[in-house]
């Protein structure tokens, strides 16, 4: 694991705007920073957290997650987003960056740990099955 990576919450308007261009890896439908961050602070309001990775002063991975409780899951923690930099692929960040997270879901008394990865997506299946994700259902989408 790189000892060199910080892994803090994102809580300025500067650091939300530092993190656009690692959220567009994973989310390239968001062109704009400034909306970018308008939105993230929307999401915060509903409970939505960021997490980064930061090394060498740089923001190099993101994981955004919400406490959340349900019928199905109880008190659970959903991931909505994880994305490394393309160059520290199999670094361990993103590992450093999930397991940050369920400490944060653990510390608030979750009982689960919740994502969802497209079905095209098999590196992503594989890294999160070798970090103790099991798959137990499907996603269904309708556009509005």
């Amino acid at each position: 694991m790189p000892a060199e990576v910080d892994i803090r919450h994102i809580e300025s308007d500067a650091d939300l705007a530092a993190s656009f261009a690692v959220m567009q890896e994973l989310r390239p439908h968001l062109t704009d920073s400034a909306a970018y961050v308008e939105q993230i602070k929307r999401q915060y309001a509903q409970g939505y957290r960021l997490l980064a990775a930061w090394r060498e002063g740089r923001i190099v991975g993101l994981t955004g997650y919400r406490l959340q409780e349900s019928t199905i899951y109880s008190r659970f923690a959903y991931v909505d987003d994880l994305v490394v930099t393309s160059t520290l692929h199999r670094s361990g960040i993103g590992e450093l960056l999930l397991q940050s997270a369920r400490q944060q879901a653990a510390m608030s008394g979750c009982k689960n740990f919740v994502l969802d990865t497209g079905l095209h997506m098999a590196l992503a299946q594989r890294f999160y099955f070798r970090q103790g994700l099991l798959a137990r259902g499907m996603h269904f989408v309708e556009a509005l």
